[in-house]
């Protein structure tokens, strides 16, 4: 009965965490699909011409901190916990759907609409919603060289739905974040309870939010990967206390070796960066743990180190599990690319790391903002510092950001032999790091204040849902550029948000009706040679070209690619066209979408020209149109494009 007991509430442990995760994760998805109808459902007036939206969002922030405040008072009340940690998680994912879904509620696109980096992950999210079989974004026949998970579900959520890929991407957007930040605060709730978990996970939500949010599938790991690396720390370490170092084997939690390398392996198939910091993480907590147990065994008294042994191995064996099981899940998505690789014949080219913004040349250092974001990760800086060596959250959080700062510095080194690591995206993650610190700070704070002042919480609780709300409120103003593009860029039906007379990318639609009509095929059967990657982010034609070198798959041969659209521009005749073309080894373009201009026919395309900053030239390519004025083709002009479909 004594051996049963034990086994019988690790059960119920467990099935409470399958309970209170999954809970969290279902809640929250159906929590953000309704309220994002709902805002949908109303005619809104546009965030860049009213404060209206600004006022239903302040509205909405300050009721979701109100929600998180009474999970927290439940929770302190002896409610149960399963329930009160749901409360809290929905709070998280609620703050999500208000702040970004409320400001967007008039427009269908995300923030940052279908400019610049959005462009292409639109497109890719267009690709995967045309066909869940994992292809490049652009290039016809090519494996993705890109993560494509969020983008391959993200393609199932709008064929659920029922809409096109570049409309489902705000609703997917909003709701992944909205799901991440639920899970993220379930995760936190269960390693430090609800009620400073809830505080926890609405710092952190609200941070990723507003340096995170444009690219959402960063904001998602964000949320989800610095809980988890405070998980990786207690699986590293086995189940002694941080401060005796790492147990033997017989000690390890391999539920926790499973959930991390399941983690890593998610985040793998996601981005490729982020694993990157997120594995390298682990490996120094490894290095730390070794390190520990070699410090303990010099220091020790008595020669232990055939006691250290059994440690030593046990440290190894985990992270070993870990990689091993996040290497075969990354597989699934990498592996198709990596054989490709391998098997190719043609040179492998990419400038993905060539790019060098001003704030990809220092190292992110949020905490000496002058704003409240500043001031809570300055809190978060002092906390991880002083409490590093005493909790294994400090300790987490330390170890990642130290992983940030190597690889930071390694970005640094590299623009000597000119390429990068993108550094500048590892800002967000330091920003939740310190964040999620500085909440443990300022809860230590809270406790000195009542032992000091005696019971006066009461003051600490509304000075802490002030603060809550003077951050929240902030998150808009700070993207604001990105909602109003959401407003000004023309949608793939051809409207502005704003009401504003549309771009010439309202003639989108009837290019793609003259497309059908002239093929006879569907959209991805045809290969479109255009320099409006914005009709390739609508519908689902291949290119022959990519936006830049720097998003195209690099056994595309992108600057092959584009000397020989220079060298098809330079043909005089029809039949000199066809023979350059022919001469080609790629598959030759079905579609030629031009723009008119008094020279010809031009396609305005890109080269790399890093270190400079701007890392991309812009150049025109221009063809006569004489060499397409024969019954191969047929020359159709819309508005300010010209459309030329080849015909057999």
């Amino acid at each position: 009965m004594q051996s049963t007991a034990p086994t019988q509430i690790l059960k119920n442990r467990r099935l409470r965490d399958v309970v209170e995760l999954g809970g969290a994760v279902v809640l929250a998805a159906i929590a953000a699909y309704v309220g994002l109808k709902v805002i949908g459902a109303v005619g809104w007036p546009a965030f860049n011409t009213s404060n209206v939206t600004r006022a239903l969002t302040t509205l909405g922030q300050g009721v979701t901190i109100v929600l998180a405040a009474v999970a927290v008072i439940a929770y302190r009340y002896g409610r149960s916990p399963l329930v009160t940690s749901l409360v809290s998680s929905l709070a998280s994912a609620l703050l999500v759907v208000v702040t970004l879904g409320m400001p967007l509620g008039a427009t269908k696109l995300y923030l940052f609409g279908l400019s610049v980096d959005q462009q292409f992950r639109t497109e890719y999210l267009t690709r995967l919603t045309d066909s869940p079989h994992l292809a490049d974004m652009t290039y016809d026949g090519l494996s993705p060289y890109y993560p494509a998970s969020w983008f391959w579900f993200g393609g199932r959520f709008a064929n659920l739905v029922g809409l096109p890929g570049w409309e489902a991407y705000k609703p997917w957007a909003v709701l992944s974040i909205a799901v991440a930040a639920a899970l993220g605060t379930a995760l936190w709730n269960r390693m430090v309870g609800v009620g400073v978990g809830t505080a926890v996970g609405l710092a952190s939500t609200a941070v990723a939010i507003a340096y995170a949010s444009p690219e959402p599938y960063s904001a998602t790991l964000i949320l989800v990967g610095v809980p988890m690396m405070v998980v990786a720390a207690s699986t590293i370490r086995g189940r002694g206390r941080l401060a005796d170092g790492p147990s033997t084997i017989g000690e390890t939690n391999w539920l926790a070796v499973a959930a991390v390398g399941v983690f890593l392996g998610v985040s793998a198939t996601v981005y490729t960066l982020y694993t990157a910091l997120f594995a390298g993480t682990v490996v120094l907590m490894a290095l730390g743990g070794l390190g520990q147990i070699f410090l303990s065994t010099r220091n020790s008294a008595v020669d232990s180190s055939a006691d250290a042994r059994p440690r030593y191995l046990a440290v190894i064996v985990r992270l070993a599990a870990v990689g091993v099981l996040s290497g075969l899940i990354a597989l699934i998505v990498w592996g198709p690319y990596l054989l490709d690789r391998i098997s190719t014949t043609v040179p492998v080219s990419g400038s993905a790391e060539h790019y060098l913004p001003e704030n990809g040349a220092i190292l992110g250092l949020p905490m000496f903002q002058t704003n409240l974001i500043g001031l809570l990760t300055l809190v978060g800086l002092v906390w991880v510092l002083l409490r590093a060596r005493q909790r294994t959250v400090a300790a987490s959080l330390g170890w990642t950001l130290l992983g940030v700062v190597g690889l930071t510095a390694m970005s640094l080194a590299l623009t000597a032999i000119g390429t990068t690591l993108l550094s500048f995206r590892l800002e967000p993650i330091t920003a939740v790091v310190l964040a999620a610190g500085g909440t443990f700070g300022i809860v230590e704070l809270s406790r000195l204040a009542v032992r000091r002042f005696g019971d006066v919480r009461t003051v600490i609780g509304v000075l802490a849902a002030v603060f809550a709300i003077a951050l929240t409120q902030a998150i808009p103003a700070h993207l604001s550029s990105e909602i109003t593009t959401a407003y000004t860029d023309t949608d793939g039906s051809g409207q502005r948000a704003d009401q504003h007379p549309a771009g010439a990318e309202s003639y989108y639609p009837e290019i793609h009706r003259l497309i059908r009509e002239q093929t006879g095929r569907p959209a991805n059967q045809n290969v479109v040679l255009t320099a409006d990657f914005g009709f390739l982010s609508i519908y689902p034609y291949w290119g022959f070209q990519g936006l830049t070198s720097h998003y195209a798959n690099p056994l595309a041969e992108f600057d092959k690619r584009a000397a020989a659209i220079e060298g098809w521009s330079k043909a005089t005749s029809t039949a000199e066209l066809m023979t350059k073309m022919s001469a080609t080894p790629w598959r030759k373009p079905d579609v030629f979408l031009f723009r008119y201009s008094a020279d010809g026919y031009t396609l305005r395309l890109a080269k790399d020209v890093f270190p400079n900053d701007p890392n991309v030239s812009r150049y025109n390519v221009t063809f006569s149109p004489v060499v397409f004025d024969d019954p191969a083709f047929t020359v159709t002009e819309v508005g300010p494009f010209v459309l030329v479909v080849r015909k057999g």
